[in-house]
């Protein structure tokens, strides 16, 4: 199987679906210990995939992100002045305007996974990795060593909903992952307050829709599929029920049509899509900068399921039932899951979800 992730407008495609050190499929969470910190102050401690502790005497000053999901959150936490570079850098437009500008300000380090000298001879005492361990493939080098890390003075944590979901052990229907990386960011970074803020406002929009769609059996709730556009049309790339949006489709009150596939994407034919005949069909385009640009691209998605002789004849595409959602509120762990989820199921809810 063959993983996809995708930052700002860059495709990267993750060989090996995030192995090393990825047995569980526990949120981000800090540990007993760190909870305590939130009221108390450090040390703070973290957890890494597997269990492995990493502890924290006091805020990191210096921060490198692996990629626009990390640096979001340490955004949105208030935190994005520590952060002294990052890899993957959001596409333009993929932030809102505030967060966007700040954004500009961090140092690219790299457009895709930043070069392991580079990485390591950045002067960061804190690199958030979403990836895990993995062999990026494509020649863009070893990712560092553990003991490198160390002999560096650099702090090495994750993003556990995204970097251990893929090995999870059971499938992934709720937002629980998120939230907990985000308590977690918020405990290192000093920001906890913030981070408290963030995820009761995801709990809240997450609980109302729960309670508004809660009672229809799940025999008759929607079949769903999100449509990758933007990983080609050939052979469609299906998410699978421990990426996140699994649980996005899911906490909507929507089945996710490939929710039967273990892993986080996998290609499947369109003989597959055509035997699942969904109900609705999210297009999923990613950011392209502008409103206008971004309804081009959705037009263009659309048309494509319209005048293609496989998928013409789906009853989602019959009924004119399509979702216009971006790839990135869907399929990359932050705050904006809760309000994919919410736009869901005022889709395929309407007048039960306000």
């Amino acid at each position: 199987m063959r993983s996809r992730v995708w930052w700002g407008t860059t495709t990267v495609v993750l060989g090996g679906l995030l192995a090393a050190g990825c047995g569980s499929g526990d949120g981000g969470e800090a540990s007993p210990a760190a909870g305590k910190a939130a009221s108390d102050g450090y040390p703070v401690t973290v957890t890494d995939c597997m269990g492995a502790k990493t502890t924290f005497s006091e805020a990191p000053q210096k921060i490198v992100t692996s990629n626009a999901s990390s640096l979001e959150l340490l955004l949105r936490l208030g935190a994005g002045d520590k952060v002294i570079g990052t890899g993957f850098p959001p596409g333009k437009g993929t932030l809102p305007a505030e967060l966007g500008a700040q954004a500009q300000n961090v140092k690219v380090l790299s457009q895709t996974v930043i070069p392991k000298e580079k990485l390591l001879g950045s002067g960061a005492d804190l690199y958030i990795d979403t990836f895990a361990n993995m062999n990026m493939g494509g020649g863009m080098g070893d990712a560092p060593t553990e003991e490198e890390f160390k002999a560096a003075g650099i702090k090495h944590i994750y993003l556990k909903s995204t970097a251990c979901a893929a090995q999870s052990k059971s499938p992934v229907t709720d937002l629980t992952a998120v939230e907990d990386d985000i308590t977690s960011l918020g405990a290192v970074t000093g920001t906890s307050a913030k981070a408290k803020e963030l995820v009761t406002s995801m709990m809240e929009k997450a609980d109302a829709v729960r309670k508004a769609v809660g009672g229809t059996a799940e025999a008759e709730r929607p079949t769903y599929f999100f449509f990758d556009y933007d990983a080609g049309t050939k052979q469609p790339m299906a998410v699978c029920n421990r990426q996140i949006a699994n649980a996005v489709i899911t906490q909507a009150g929507a089945r996710n049509v490939f929710a039967d596939c273990d892993g986080d994407f996998e290609p499947v034919g369109w003989e597959d899509v055509i035997a699942k005949n969904p109900d609705w069909i999210q297009l999923g385009v990613r950011n392209r900068g502008s409103e206008a640009a971004n309804k081009k691209a959705f037009d263009e998605a659309q048309k494509w399921l319209e005048t293609n002789s496989a998928t013409k004849g789906l009853k989602a595409v019959k009924e004119g039932h399509f979702l216009r959602i971006g790839s990135e509120q869907t399929t990359i762990a932050g705050v904006e899951n809760a309000d994919t989820v919410e736009a869901i199921a005022k889709a395929l809810y309407p007048g039960k979800v306000g």
